[in-house]
């Protein structure tokens, strides 16, 4: 009878802790959710602001503005206390954002790349118009 009793006992016991644990860890995820995001917003107001002082509003003007929009439905969010909802927002914003800096990098890239072609074809324009320049100086001394 004593095993019985202690079985029951320990099943007790193992029942509450795991309660406890449960409670325990509601708290945790309901005390996470009733702070405001503000480490995730500082990261998403800085990365609206490097895609618009980079350029994006010219070279990636979409990602640019769906990026400032969600950040400020995020900071709307915020206001209202919605923790949850301006996490998310600001999520979006700042990968808009970062996609809009990447395009916009791209694209000066591939701008700065083609300027390079440019000079390269007028360097070889002008050395071969210096070239037939000197082979008819070279002719006429002949």
């Amino acid at each position: 009878m004593n095993t019985s009793t202690a079985k029951k006992s320990i099943q007790k016991a193992y029942g509450l802790k795991l309660a406890a644990l449960a409670l325990g860890s509601a708290l945790v995820l309901t005390g996470c959710a009733g702070d405001p995001p503000s480490a995730q917003m500082a990261v998403t107001q800085s990365a609206v602001n490097e895609a618009v002082s980079g350029g994006g509003n010219q070279y990636a003007p979409l990602e640019t503005k769906s990026a400032q929009d969600k950040w400020t439905q995020a900071q709307t969010a915020i206001s209202n206390k919605d923790y949850e909802k301006a996490k998310r927002l600001a999520e979006q914003a700042e990968w808009d954002a970062r996609l809009a800096t990447r395009k916009t990098q791209a694209a000066k890239a591939e701008a700065a790349l083609q300027d390079a072609q440019k000079s390269i074809q007028q360097i070889r324009e002008e050395g071969m118009i210096n070239g037939e320049l000197q082979q008819k100086q070279n002719q006429r001394q002949q």
